[in-house]
């Protein structure tokens, strides 16, 4: 990014302030996005409160994701106080909308979409946001959904010859994912998603988690800022992304999340793999070499072509990019201007 564009630090963005000239240079900007250091981006925050604890954050992080205390201080802290800014400036539209159009539609959920590669940390950035909003007075109802549960069934992956494209966008039953979504935004009482079980490695018959017309629903997933798929002329899709008001990419070096998916998997090895009914128990008893062999043989075959032929090309879909460095830490914001 040209560093004229560059926010000072110290200095606050004025939020939903867009000018399409920049005041010192007569340019325009040659990108959607204002980018911030991550010292700008912590003294965003000003006095908002931070009401998580040490044990907290060990609760909601992921494996093989050090996150501290003093991370979500400088990271999370600034951006729930953003999102509570959108989400009432959100509301404020939606009164003045069923206003004009005579309707008492009852309010509607606040969707946040949390996309990124597989080992980027994605899923503890969606916890902690949900633990975060959760405190804000305007938001205490706050749900969490990942789309694992929307993947078809080991047995129909098989009988569609898509086992080893596990994660690739064709693997998840999309109608289904698009229809819960279309009735949490229509404000149904209760709408119920499929669950899954990272031991197993497949769909939990019979068991649903039930959404109840949240403040905010939080969508975790690989693949949640796909466009829709092209159909023939005359019908329409919708995208999953469709339904969000905000979305959250996080972001890293590929080879920097290749080496945190092997620390995963040997973590894993250790653990979860130990399990009699988990689906890589065969990875139990391999070695050191034998364990990073076989995890990157298995990153460099499906992880790593779904990131760039899927996963990578909608970052610049996103309203919020997170970029972390080799340390988990997150190093770099770019927030999309309004």
């Amino acid at each position: 990014m040209d560093p004229r564009y560059r926010p000072r630090v110290g200095t606050r963005p004025r939020i939903g302030h867009n000018p399409r000239v920049a005041p010192t240079t007569g340019l325009i900007p040659s990108t959607p996005y204002v980018e911030l250091d991550r010292q700008a981006w912590t003294r965003l925050s000003g006095s908002t409160p931070l009401p998580l604890t040490d044990a907290d954050v060990q609760r909601l992080r992921g494996l093989g994701d050090p996150i501290d205390l003093a991370e979500v201080d400088a990271v999370y802290r600034p951006m729930s106080r953003l999102l509570n800014l959108y989400v009432e400036a959100t509301t404020n539209l939606h009164e003045a909308s069923s206003t004009f159009l005579r309707e008492d539609s009852g309010g509607t959920p606040y969707v946040i979409g949390v996309a990124g590669s597989v080992a980027v940390g994605k899923s503890t950035t969606a916890r902690l946001l949900r633990e975060l909003m959760a405190r804000w007075p305007q938001t205490p109802h706050v749900e969490l959904v990942t789309t694992d549960g929307f993947l078809f069934s080991n047995a129909e992956l098989a009988r569609r010859g898509l086992m080893d494209r596990k994660g690739f966008p064709e693997s998840y039953d999309r109608r289904a994912l698009v229809a819960f979504l279309s009735k949490v935004k229509a404000g149904h009482a209760e709408v119920r998603a499929p669950v899954y079980d990272h031991v197993t490695y497949d769909i939990v018959p019979n068991e649903r988690v039930v959404v109840r017309r949240p403040d905010v629903l939080i969508v975790e997933g690989l693949n949640v800022l796909q466009p829709a798929r092209p159909t023939p002329v005359g019908s329409s899709e919708f995208a999953v992304s469709d339904f969000f008001d905000f979305s959250i990419y996080v972001d890293a070096r590929a080879s920097v999340v290749r080496q945190w998916y092997i620390d995963r998997f040997l973590s894993l090895r250790s653990t979860a793999f130990t399990r009699p009914e988990s689906y890589f128990h065969k990875y139990a008893g391999l070695t050191d070499d034998e364990a990073v062999e076989r995890a990157g043989r298995i990153w460099d075959a499906i992880n790593a072509p779904n990131l760039v032929q899927n996963i990578l090309p909608t970052r610049s879909r996103a309203t919020l990019v997170l970029t972390k460095g080799a340390n988990h830490a997150v190093e770099r914001m770019r927030l999309r201007r309004l």
